[in-house]
């Protein structure tokens, strides 16, 4: 498979090692003139075991340094509705109706309607209450359980304890496939990188909500296979991460969408466990009869009448 990359590893190994070969000639110069007497073959020696103790280090401090702390266990701030501005009037209004976002066309604007008016019959089928299925991207960003967020120099996962789920995204300097070597997936694929202490990532191929295997929230939410997310993500203060995610989609937005989600940082200690949706599904999805149930504690269905 082909696929487009930044600089080779070759390329970073060769300049790694001109840099290595620098520091090991000015060592050995700075070394021989502190042991004049001593033969240039034992100075070299000497040189080379300084380089070898010293380089490492300093190598891995520098790209260490560099990276920002997201260690610990995060919970989301909001309720899992993707975005609030589509529950809460504009500008603050408790006018019935009037929304600020998303900016649907004529086309999905219906679709998202006709999902609202399912989920207020009661017979909205949520995708992710079919265990097994993941929540996908971006809806990964909005759910209830915790998340880990892991931090490399080559990679940053965002781990969600609900699934589980992963999105892979990829700092390496790649970029994303030739789009014939792409195929739609549910966090389809993230290139990014670090503008200082900011997450950068774009996101493209991604399943359309229209195949019925994602949605963004509960209300329905619609996106297409031409979905387009950046996001950037940062630390706002020691015990708070934000992600800013711009939504563009020719198919189904007039403009672009953005959507801001905070996270705050759990009590230190906390453990994430272990999530089985299928061994306490609470919201099974009736399919036959297109419903999201809900059981009570003893399993018995407590929507039943709808």
């Amino acid at each position: 498979m082909h696929r487009r990359k930044g600089p080779s590893e070759q390329d970073k190994r060769g300049s790694g090692t001109r840099e290595n070969l620098i520091v090991m000639m000015v060592i050995l110069r700075h070394t021989h003139s502190f042991f004049g007497s001593i033969p240039m073959a034992s100075t070299l020696l000497v040189s080379l075991a300084i380089t070898i103790l010293l380089l490492p280090k300093a190598t891995y401090a520098q790209e260490g340094d560099s990276l920002p702390d997201w260690s610990g266990v995060w919970a989301m701030n909001s309720g899992t509705i993707f975005d609030r501005a589509t529950v809460q009037g504009q500008g603050g209004s408790n006018t019935p109706g009037v929304r600020e976002h998303p900016p649907y066309n004529a086309e999905y604007e219906a679709k998202y309607l006709r999902n609202l008016q399912l989920r207020d019959d009661g017979l909205f089928p949520d995708p992710l209450s079919i265990c097994g299925i993941p929540s996908g991207f971006p809806r990964i960003m909005n759910l209830p359980d915790v998340y880990e967020f892991a931090v490399t120099r080559k990679q940053v996962w965002i781990i969600a304890e609900n699934g589980p789920g992963i999105l892979r995204i990829y700092t390496d300097g790649r970029e994303h496939p030739d789009p014939e070597m792409m195929w739609p997936t549910h966090t389809g694929d993230s290139v990014g990188h670090w503008d200082g202490d900011t997450l950068v990532f774009d996101t493209v191929s991604l399943h359309s909500s229209e195949e019925g295997r994602t949605i963004l929230d509960r209300t329905g939410l619609y996106l297409s296979d031409a979905a387009h997310i950046i996001t950037r993500m940062r630390k706002l203060e020691e015990t708070t991460i934000e992600a800013q995610m711009t939504i563009e989609d020719s198919k189904a937005l007039t403009g672009p969408w953005v959507v801001t989600k905070t996270y705050r940082k759990l009590e230190e200690g906390t453990r994430v466990y272990d999530y089985a949706c299928a061994g306490n599904n609470r919201n099974p999805v009736d399919i036959e009869n297109n419903r999201t149930l809900i059981l009570g504690p003893d399993g018995e269905i407590l929507n039943s009448d709808i």
